[in-house]
């Protein structure tokens, strides 16, 4: 068994065979040498260095200030929107059974109710992409606590993804400002 493998220092990069292979391979960092290793300090080698976004003392980038350390935090949030609005469809679709045995009382009027709602949060789910659907996905929370009128269940249900989607707006207006 041989000792470590030292890894070529500042601009010495291996070339061609000399390229470490499998396990071996450097994951994206490398190690500074010399003075600039301050107490261990990994900087990021790959596009972040090679566009220079990146001030020479801090870690804020050139062309602005970035909030969050997502590479598209526009997507991100629409993902959370959709996923939230699409969990929210899942179950009321998949609560009319159990609130048919458990409750009793559920009404053609509550169904459709819980139907058009379900409908409704998987339209706003493909749309999350337009401003506008975030106030729909409020307006959609709303109606589904005034479907508490219909059943007692769906005001339960109501509260609790109203709550969601409160979380879900305040990581929109943390991460996007």
């Amino acid at each position: 068994m041989t000792g470590p493998q030292q890894r070529p220092s500042g601009a010495e990069r291996p070339t061609g065979a000399e390229r470490p292979t499998g396990a071996e391979q450097p994951t994206g960092r490398e190690q500074l040498s010399g003075p600039e290793q301050a107490g261990g300090v990994e900087r990021p080698v790959g596009p972040e260095q090679a566009a220079g976004s990146e001030q020479a003392g801090g870690s804020e980038p050139v062309g602005g200030v970035r909030r969050s350390g997502l590479r598209n935090p526009d997507k991100a949030v629409r993902g959370l929107g959709a996923g939230t609005m699409s969990l929210e469809a899942l179950v009321l679709l998949l609560a009319i059974q159990p609130i048919r045995v458990v409750g009793g009382d559920l009404s053609g009027a509550a169904i459709g109710a819980i139907v058009a709602l379900a409908v409704a949060c998987v339209v706003l789910a493909g749309m999350m992409r337009r401003p506008w659907a975030w106030h729909a996905g409020t307006v959609i929370q709303g109606l589904l606590l005034l479907s508490g009128l219909l059943h007692w269940s769906l005001f339960a249900l109501g509260v609790m993804f109203a709550l969601v989607w409160a979380y879900a707006l305040h990581v929109r207006r943390v991460i996007l400002g």
